[in-house]
């Protein structure tokens, strides 16, 4: 399926303005002092509802007509995706279910309990989940949103690129979290679109590279992921996702850090940024440090991407040495 990630990205920008919040970018002193280049942080993780993944369930809310608005709405998440269907549903006075893992985290599971939506539990992993929630919701007449395989979603997250080429000056370098693929098909598709000598890199953590394996493999393959702390983008890729084909397209190049780098990056955000971020944020940050000098002189983004990190694993992470 052929997509215009950039048309997407525009109509999007329209339909959700007023709804979202246009996220800060910061300045990092730090980061740029040891890349020798200028880093920007693109504070996502401000966003209402806690990440980026509001932009793109609100722009596939109101993208559905009023028949379907009114239906019972379906979908599968971990965290981030599930708080925004649900603070969407809560907004606009809609009814819906979110599909999780067994194993998700607490921290996630009492944070989604704030919204007026159904919780049900299914399967080992998010894969699971995800596809029986899409099943179920097709047998019963339900609007299934998915965390990525959608344009609307795709085109919503898009919007941060929209808001960066207003915010920083020449940029010649975004890193950016990758899971399924949503997030990035759609910042890198509208910002290459603009200018096409923006270098992408997608960020995966060591211990669950899907898209990573994926892309150098040439199609979606199946692998097992060992836990990882950058939970946002855990777990495997929908067989027949569009972002799929987005990712080869767009992704320059892939870095992929090591637990303890990406704990190290959560530290330091915190210490130098007073900000508090979830592992997918702090993998940017991981991604950066680990290969700074193919930065300098560049002026580079890093997209944080979220903030919903638990109480547990963030005393964890501030006690390792």
């Amino acid at each position: 399926m052929h997509m215009d990630v950039k048309a997407e990205v525009l109509e999007a920008a329209k339909r959700i303005t007023g709804h979202i919040r246009e996220t800060p970018v910061e300045f990092s002193p730090y980061l740029s002092e040891l890349g020798d280049c200028k880093v920007y942080l693109k504070l996502e993780s401000s966003q209402i509802s806690g990440s980026f993944k509001l932009r793109g369930a609100m722009n596939k809310y109101l993208s559905l007509s009023n028949e379907d608005r009114s239906k019972y709405i379906v979908t599968a998440s971990t965290g981030n995706h599930g708080a925004a269907v649900g603070y969407v549903l809560d907004k606009f006075g809609g009814k819906g279910a979110i599909y999780l893992p067994n194993n998700a985290s607490k921290a996630k599971i009492n944070a989604l309990k704030e919204y007026n939506v159904d919780l049900k539990f299914h399967g080992d992993d998010s894969m699971e989940s995800e596809i029986f929630a899409r099943e179920t919701a097709g047998k019963n007449g339900h609007v299934f949103i998915s965390p990525y395989n959608d344009p609307k979603i795709i085109g919503g997250a898009g919007t941060i690129g929209v808001e960066l080429m207003k915010q920083v000056e020449s940029i010649n370098s975004v890193l950016i979290p990758v899971g399924g693929g949503g997030l990035i098909a759609g910042v890198a598709g509208y910002l290459k679109s603009i200018d096409e000598n923006i270098e992408i890199i997608g960020c995966q953590p060591e211990n669950s590279c899907v898209m990573y394996e994926s892309v150098k493999a040439g199609k979606i393959i199946e692998m097992e992921s060992k836990p990882t702390i950058s939970d946002g983008t855990a777990g495997g890729i929908e067989t027949g996702s569009i972002t799929f084909d987005l990712c080869r397209q767009y992704i320059d190049d892939f870095i992929l850090p090591a637990e303890n780098e990406i704990k190290e990056a959560i530290k330091l955000i915190l210490e130098k940024h007073y900000l508090t971020v979830e592992g997918a944020a702090a993998l940017q940050v991981a991604a950066f440090i680990k290969e700074k000098n193919r930065f300098k002189g560049k002026t580079v983004v890093l997209i944080l991407s979220g903030k919903k990190i638990g109480l547990d694993t963030l005393r964890k992470v501030l006690e390792e040495d």
